[in-house]
């Protein structure tokens, strides 16, 4: 491990960003941690945990896709070679 190259690259801003996955964990957290003082407050945020578990459904299957493209791809160019 290359403590100053990893040093360099957060100084310039070249550090990797938070996936998707994290993001979806950090709004799932606030989600559940949001108290609603009304029926419709707590309907509302029934429906928007219930839109979280959908968009993390779709970003499961979407990363299963691409891992399989990337396969079909990484298969293709040994082949060209």
């Amino acid at each position: 491990m290359d403590l100053d190259n990893m040093t360099r690259r957060f100084l310039m801003g070249e550090s990797k960003s938070p996936s998707v996955h994290s993001y979806l964990q950090s709004l799932r957290e606030i989600l559940t941690s949001i108290r609603p003082s009304t029926t419709t407050d707590a309907r509302r945020l029934e429906m928007a945990q219930e839109q979280l578990r959908e968009i993390r459904r779709h970003t499961r299957k979407l990363n299963e896709k691409l891992m399989r493209l990337e396969e079909q791809v990484k298969v293709l160019e040994e082949h060209k070679e």
